[in-house]
């Protein structure tokens, strides 16, 4: 009876904060979970979803929608985030972020980086993004409850998930000639980024953003997560950054495989 009773959250570690920044990062979509203003009962919907590029969830949603109403009456909400693959659905990482909505005023330089962000992301919803009554929001993250799978519960805040700043910022001005540029004439190299570094079947990949840990990375609706082997301290170091990534890439690529007995092979 006087036995202590066992912490089932683990220590937050660097394994953790990788694999719920691929979460946010890599998400297309999510459930947002708002209080209906009439009731103060929970309301949750299916939204899509980019970042922006300090890693702020980012959701274009009409004002039509009962979770736009709520979110402008109470901005407290939460974002579901990681779906199930095969297998045990439950067994599956997914994380909780704990956040406040802010509507994005249109016209101004904030809403202009985050549209475009969302659209590198979701480029189905140019269809509806000018109409009059869809709004960008940003989810200002308070903290978040990251589930790895059973036994795996850690806690995070929004130092772990969150990478701001001023190269942020510097990086957001040059962001969209860098995609351009890689999208247009070094499709080759993206592809080695999606098969060495996060291990990504399939073809046709493009690079939907940057920031100063990594890319996304983008096929249809596929999408994947790769970090840079360090953070970016200046927006100069971004085109080093994927040269060395290449180069990186291509040598793993002709690299001998070893042969059944061990050794290497020299077919």
């Amino acid at each position: 009876m006087n036995e202590k009773k066992q912490d089932v959250i683990r220590e937050t570690d660097a394994e953790a904060i990788r694999l719920a920044k691929t979460l946010l990062r890599s998400a297309r979509f999510g459930s947002l979970a708002v209080l209906e203003p009439q009731t103060g009962a929970p309301l949750v919907s299916r939204v899509g979803v980019a970042t922006d590029i300090d890693g702020t969830p980012l959701i274009l949603v009409s004002m039509l929608s009962a979770h736009t109403g709520a979110l402008l009456a109470d901005p407290r909400c939460s974002l579901l985030l990681g779906e199930p693959a095969k297998g045990d659905p439950l067994a599956h990482p997914r994380v909780t972020l704990v956040c406040q909505a802010t509507r994005l005023e249109r016209g101004s330089n904030e809403h202009a980086r985050a549209e475009r962000r969302y659209l590198n992301r979701n480029p189905k919803a140019k269809l509806y993004a000018g109409l009059g009554d869809f709004s960008i929001f940003r989810l200002e993250l308070q903290r978040a409850s990251l589930n790895g799978g059973f036994g795996k519960a850690y806690l995070l805040d929004r130092s772990n998930l969150l990478a701001g700043g001023p190269v942020a910022e510097e990086l957001a001005t040059s962001e969209q000639p860098a995609i351009d540029h890689m999208n247009t004439d070094h499709l080759d190299a993206i592809a080695l980024y999606a098969r060495h570094f996060a291990r990504a079947a399939g073809d046709g990949w493009t690079v939907s953003g940057f920031d100063i840990d990594g890319m996304d990375l983008v096929s249809g609706d596929n999408v994947c997560r790769v970090f840079f082997p360090r953070p970016l301290t200046a927006a100069r170091e971004l085109r080093p950054f994927l040269v060395e990534m290449a180069n990186a890439g291509r040598a793993a690529a002709i690299a001998p495989r070893p042969n059944r007995t061990g050794s290497e092979s020299n077919a």
